[in-house]
């Protein structure tokens, strides 16, 4: 008789495979019903990993969009699963232990039956509590594998950690090929192995598509005994996303697998609303280039899931990287140019740094770390001269074990700076704090919410979560999305010409672009800064009106020589990232190497430090105000 193989949809991770965001709540419960109707589906991914982190920044409640977008699986008898990072839970820090345990029952309440949970270096002690807290709230525990080649990454050291997961009560495995780096022979032999011993766990095959392999890796997995595949459809699989549906189902049928059928009509309707979607809105968050396979991705090992966000990245970091040759009478980068030297950076700091698996948010730390030793390069410093606090946790083991061992510079430079390493159990770092939440939730009258949810969205999302709650995330959204669509409509309108051709032509209609529009959202007027591809203008930003050029902090009388403390990097200025510590002030005495402030760029928080002693007479952005690389950031005497 043919073995079973049945498919589970990746619907929230097609999008954040392919861009920023995820469709909002509205969208998601409209596609449902025809997901619904595919009639193909054991299992649909609703939520988990970036996903209500990206529900807050539309300035919608995650809660209710879980809720809703679970309910139509639930009622038809499809299984429900969410990613999360274990140690991480579903941001990119450590969670408290308290917190993690109300993650879990707060997403079976709210209709999620698996908990797929991996963390980031494999190091089973920070998954020993997903696992147990899991089914203590009655879900499923699917333990993950992630995958990746190195030295260490051996299929003996695969098939030993799955013992080991499954012997803390792990129900299932999940082999979790994040970049799609995985070799099809060695996948096959991890789930050969694993099934011979564990025959009765089911398995479950997730990858990516972009550097080429998945097609040849999802034959092999289910040669060698997967139960699941998880897999994506049109307009949005392949590229950095994962294998198409129609595809691996036509696969598997003629390898003499039994695979469900598809109800065309209705997977034709998912792939015109996704499309809807993606025209809607949700396509100005998606690179040209995450629709394209890329075998240049089998070095570096990075995953699809973080290659959205990583374009952005580049495309911000290029034009400050840019400013500063032209400054300084050097030659331009293109993007792609940018993008080749930090494939090559990661494949050259990985090994160094211990060969974490490059998973959320190892994947994230490793690619900053290589893409600011590219810039420090670049403008003829050293490598390492910026390295963040939450990278150095990676390092010391503040975060879990490294696979491997960090190279003998790293040590000695962490040494030079007074770090010390760490080899207890990451969690113990990290006490409960509930009671606090529940407090700033008391104080500000905020509704703990049906099953605690609402407590939980605080406690696990903080900074977020207020922004949220004020209101000024969905401001910041709309006027972000204001000015997308500005940039794209504004040049079409002019000629006539679709937006995608007048993109090529930029620089002989230039003259006849808006350089500024007034956008009003709620009744907040927001000057918008348009620059156009191609132009070699600073990248839009959007301010509010009376607030276009980020306001001091505050000022005091200066006498005598100025001293300004610059930024290192584009992105957001903060003057503490913890509320244990205390801000600078205007008076303050600071020395050479003592902390200004953060930048957070990238998902990280990268200190900065004073380069000269002295008294500060300014500060010169608000906290939380963008930041060019090279602005003044604080001013000293």
């Amino acid at each position: 008789m043919a073995k079973e193989i049945k498919f589970s949809l990746l619907y929230r991770d097609m999008w954040q495979s392919s861009g920023k965001y995820v469709p909002t709540v509205e969208q998601l419960t409209e596609v449902a019903p025809a997901i619904i109707e595919m009639g193909c589906f054991a299992r649909v991914e609703t939520n988990g990993g970036g996903f209500e982190q990206i529900n807050l920044l539309f300035g919608e409640n995650p809660n209710k969009a879980v809720r809703d977008w679970t309910q139509p699986f639930n009622d038809a008898g499809i299984q429900t699963h969410m990613l999360e990072r274990g140690l991480n839970g579903i941001r990119m820090s450590p969670v408290p232990s308290d917190v993690r345990r109300l993650m879990f029952r707060v997403k079976k309440q709210q209709g999620t039956d698996i908990a797929r949970s991996f963390d980031g270096l494999n190091d089973p002690r920070n998954l020993k509590d997903s696992i147990v807290f899991a089914k203590e709230a009655g879900m499923i525990s699917q333990a993950a594998l992630s995958l990746t080649v190195s030295p260490v990454h051996t299929v003996k050291y695969y098939t030993e950690l799955a013992d080991t997961l499954i012997g803390m009560g792990a129900d299932e495995i999940c082999i979790k090929d994040m970049a799609g780096v995985g070799r099809p022979a060695t996948i096959g032999r991890i789930i050969k192995q694993i099934k011979e011993k564990h025959a009765n766990i089911p398995v479950t095959y997730h990858g990516h598509a972009g550097p080429g392999f998945q097609m040849a890796s999802i034959l092999e997995a289910a040669h060698a005994g997967v139960e699941y595949i998880d897999v994506a459809m049109e307009p949005l699989s392949w590229g950095t996303g994962h294998a198409d549906l129609l595809a691996v189902q036509a696969m598997l049928k003629d390898a003499g697998f039994k695979v469900p059928e598809i109800n065309m009509k209705a997977y034709m309707k998912v792939r015109s609303l996704t499309q809807k979607f993606m025209d809607d809105f949700l396509g100005y968050y998606i690179d040209s280039k995450n629709r394209v396979m890329n075998s240049l991705l089998i070095g570096p090992g990075l995953p699809g899931g973080m290659m959205g966000s990583l374009m952005a990245d580049l495309e911000n970091n290029l034009a400050s990287l840019n400013r500063w040759k032209v400054k300084n009478g050097q030659p331009e980068l293109t993007q792609d140019d940018l993008l080749v030297k930090l494939f090559d950076e990661v494949t050259h700091v990985w090994p160094m740094v211990g060969y974490p698996p490059l998973v959320t948010p190892y994947s994230q730390y490793v690619k900053n770390l290589a893409l600011m030793n590219v810039l420090q390069l670049e403008k003829g410093k050293e490598r390492w001269s910026m390295i963040a606090d939450n990278i150095w946790d990676m390092i010391l083991g503040k975060s879990g074990k490294l696979p491997g061992e960090p190279a003998p510079e790293i040590v000695a430079m962490a040494k030079e700076q007074g770090r010390e390493f760490y080899t207890g159990n990451p969690q113990e770092l990290y006490p409960d704090k509930l009671d606090s939440f529940r407090a700033e939730m008391k104080q500000n009258n905020w509704e703990l919410g049906q099953d605690e949810e609402e407590l939980f969205e605080l406690a696990m999302h903080p900074e977020q979560y207020r922004a949220y709650k004020s209101g000024e995330a969905k401001k910041a959204f709309e006027a972000d999305l204001a000015k997308r669509k500005a940039e794209v409509s504004a040049p079409a309108e002019t000629n006539g010409a679709p937006a995608a051709a007048v993109t090529s032509s930029v620089a002989e209609s230039q003259s006849f672009m808006p350089k500024q529009l007034v956008v009003n959202v709620d009744n907040e007027e927001f000057v918008v800064n348009i620059s156009y591809p191609g132009s070699g203008n600073s990248s839009a930003q959007a301010a509010p009106k009376e607030n276009v050029s980020a306001a001091p902090v505050a000022a005091a009388p200066v006498t005598g020589d100025v001293k300004e403390v610059l930024s290192p990097l584009e992105g957001k200025f903060f003057l503490t990232k913890e509320s244990s510590e205390s801000p600078l002030k205007v008076g303050d005495s600071v020395k050479e190497g003592d902390l200004i402030g953060y930048i957070e760029s990238m998902k990280t928080y990268n200190a900065v430090t004073a380069e000269v002693s002295g008294r500060v007479t300014e500060i010169c952005f608000d906290n939380g105000a963008s930041v060019d690389e090279d602005d003044t950031l604080v001013k000293l005497q």
